[in-house]
């Protein structure tokens, strides 16, 4: 039998729902949506969506390899293999992609089932804040945010010196400082990812 997340895991749990949440949605997009520009700088939703279930279709080995065939930069690496991937599968295969594996038990490297949950809330608000679909419930966003590690917002080039977020919806207060922040938790996770400067609502 194939290996399936641990859904004693509450953040396993989140992960889950995420991904349901996002099939549902994505199954009702018609080809423009689907052609459209999402928060993804160069990215159509169905670049977004192909990265997203890059991991379900292609091994750790064939990752690797292309990472090193662009010379190390995975960024580089990961804007190809999801072009290649759009030419190659329809909309209802990336979507079939998604909706066969929201079980599925991926991990980015280091990054555990936070960044699991992070990867899915994050790529999924490139798709909605995009098209104005539903958000993802602050509470999962709280999950996100407060697994937040330095790495990760050094990868976004946020910069929390001297300032502290607070969401308006969820029990959630991210980083320290005079300067006060207060937002939805979505619009947090969108300005401290670079999301807010790509035109999100």
């Amino acid at each position: 039998m194939p290996r399936q997340l641990d859904t004693t895991d509450p953040l396993a749990r989140e992960t889950l729902a995420e991904r349901e949440r996002l099939a549902d949605l994505y199954a009702a997009l018609d080809p423009d949506q689907w052609a459209a520009p999402s928060l993804c700088a160069g990215w159509r939703v169905r670049e977004v969506v192909a990265h997203v279930t890059m991991p379900y279709r292609h091994s750790a080995v064939r990752v690797l390899c292309g990472i090193a065939a662009a010379r190390g930069d995975f960024n580089r690496f990961a804007d190809r293999i999801a072009r290649a991937d759009t030419a190659h599968h329809s909309d209802a295969e990336l979507l079939a992609s998604l909706r066969d594996n929201v079980a599925h038990p991926w991990r980015p490297p280091g990054g555990g089932q936070a960044g699991a949950l992070s990867h899915d809330v994050i790529h999924g608000l490139d798709v909605t804040e995009a098209l104005g679909l539903p958000r993802t419930p602050a509470d999962r966003v709280r999950h996100v945010l407060g697994s937040a590690t330095p790495r990760m917002l050094a990868y976004f080039g946020s910069d929390l010196a001297g300032t502290r977020l607070v969401a308006t919806d969820t029990d959630l207060s991210l980083g320290e400082g005079p300067r006060v922040v207060e937002l939805p938790a979505v619009d947090l996770l969108l300005r401290v990812t670079g999301r807010a400067r790509a035109g999100a609502r």
